[in-house]
C-alpha cells in the first residue's frame, strides 16, 4: 500500500476537504471549536502511531507525516492543537509504569485528547519547572510559559526537573486545580486559535501513580535534540497550500522546489541513526523554512490588495509560516537558521 492510498491518509483528506479548510478563516479569528476536536478524535488520527494493542493503528512515520501535511495545510490551529497528543502517546508506548494502562488505550483510541507541557525543558540549565518528592506523590512548581489547547484537552503531559537532575513526565488533568492556574488566553500574531495558555504552578501534586517517564536529563536530552533537528512536516503542508493558490506557471518551480527538499528531509528523518548527520538536518530543515517563506509570500503578492484582509486565506498562511519559524524552535536549531539567513550562499552549498 502506498503512503497515499492509507486509510488514514484518506481520512485526513477527507477531514480537510469537508471541514478543516472551509472553515480555517474563521476558525483562525474566533478559536478551534470543540467541534473540530470532536471529528478528529471520530477520525482515528490521534491514534495514528499508537499501538494496535491498544486501539491504535500502528502506522509508521511516513503515515504521521502526511497526515501531518494535511492537516497544517487545512486548518494549522487545529492542526497544532492535535499534533500535541502523539507525544503523550509515544511517551506511554515505552513506558513499563501504571500510568501506560490507564491511559495508553483512551488516548490511542481517541477517547482522550492530551497536551504536552515540557518544552521549557530546553531551557536547561535554567529549571522553570521543578519537582519534589512530597507524601507518596510529586510537588511540581514553576511556570510552563507555553500550553496549547486548553480547554480542549482532556489531559496534559506536564514536565519538570527533580533535585536530582532527573526529567519527570507525570499525566494530570487539563484543567484549573489545586496548585495549577491557567493565563488568559494568548493574543498571539498566528494560531491564537489554539487557545494557548502559560501555566502557574504552585503546589500541584500528582500521585506517583501518574508518573510516565523519570529518568537522568543527560539521557533523556540527546533524543529530544535529535527530534528538533529535522523539518516539520507542517512546513510542507502549509506551504503547499500557499501553492495551490497560485497560477500554474508561478507555481511550478516552487513546487519542484519543495518537492526535492521534502525528500531530502524525510530521507534525514528516516535515517537509522537519528543522531548522525546533524549538520545536514539543520540545512535542509532552514532551506524547507525558505521554501515556505517564499511560497507563502508569493501567495500574498499574488492576492494583492485583498491579501490584508483577516478573511483572506494567503494572508492566513503567511502568519502560520511565521509561527512555524520557531515552533519548537532551539537554541541550535535557531543558530543554524540564522546562519542560512545570514549566508545564503554557504546554506545553498550545504544542500
Amino acid at each position: 500500500m502506498t503512503i497515499s492510498a492509507h486509510p488514514l491518509v484518506l481520512r485526513a483528506r477527507r477531514l480537510a476537504a469537508d471541514l478543516l479548510a472551509p472553515e480555517a478563516e474563521r476558525v483562525d479569528q474566533e478559536g478551534v471549536p470543540p467541534g473540530h476536536i470532536a471529528a478528529v478524535k471520530r477520525s482515528g488520527l490521534l491514534g495514528v502511531v499508537a499501538p494496535v494493542a491498544y486501539g491504535g493503528s500502528g502506522a509508521p512515520p511516513a503515515v504521521l507525516r502526511e497526515t501531518a501535511e494535511i492537516l497544517a495545510g487545512a486548518c494549522c490551529s487545529t492542526w497544532f492543537v492535535q499534533t500535541q497528543h502523539h507525544t503523550p502517546v509515544q511517551t506511554l508506548a515505552q513506558s513499563e509504569r501504571p500510568v501506560r494502562e490507564r491511559l495508553l488505550g483512551p488516548l490511542s483510541r481517541g477517547e482522550l485528547l492530551s497536551g504536552v507541557a515540557y518544552a521549557h525543558l530546553r531551557s536547561y540549565p535554567r529549571v522553570p519547572v521543578r519537582v519534589h518528592r512530597q507524601d507518596g506523590g510529586r510537588r511540581f512548581d514553576g511556570t510552563v510559559p507555553w500550553y496549547t489547547g486548553w480547554g480542549l484537552n482532556d489531559v496534559m503531559l506536564l514536565a519538570g526537573l527533580t533535585d536530582d537532575g532527573e526529567v519527570l513526565f507525570a499525566f494530570a488533568e487539563a484543567r484549573e486545580q489545586p496548585g495549577l492556574r491557567a493565563s488568559p488566553p494568548m493574543r498571539l500574531a498566528a494560531l491564537s486559535a489554539s487557545r494557548t495558555v502559560s501555566l502557574q504552578l504552585n503546589g500541584l501534586w500528582l500521585p506517583e501513580e501518574a508518573v510516565a517517564l523519570c529518568t537522568p536529563y543527560e539521557q533523556w536530552a540527546p533524543g529530544d535534540r535529535a527530534r528538533t533537528l529535522n523539518a516539520n512536516p507542517a512546513v510542507f503542508g502549509v506551504a503547499e497550500a500557499a501553492l495551490g493558490l497560485l497560477a500554474e506557471d508561478t507555481a511550478a518551480p516552487l513546487r519542484a522546489h519543495l518537492a526535492d527538499v521534502r525528500r531530502r528531509a524525510y530521507a534525514l528523518a528516516d535515517h537509522p541513526e537519528p543522531h548522525e548527520r546533524a549538520g545536514e538536518r539543520l540545512a535542509v530543515r532552514a532551506e524547507a523554512y525558505e521554501v515556505l517563506r517564499t511560497a507563502t509570500t508569493a501567495a500574498v503578492v499574488a492576492g494583492g490588495g485583498r491579501s490584508m484582509a483577516l478573511t483572506s486565506r494567503a494572508q492566513r498562511l503567511a502568519r502560520e509560516s511565521l509561527f512555524l519559524l520557531v515552533q519548537g524552535q532551539t537554541a541550535e536549531t535557531r543558530a543554524a537558521h540564522l546562519r542560512a539567513l545570514t549566508n545564503p550562499a554557504a546554506h545553498a552549498g550545504s544542500g
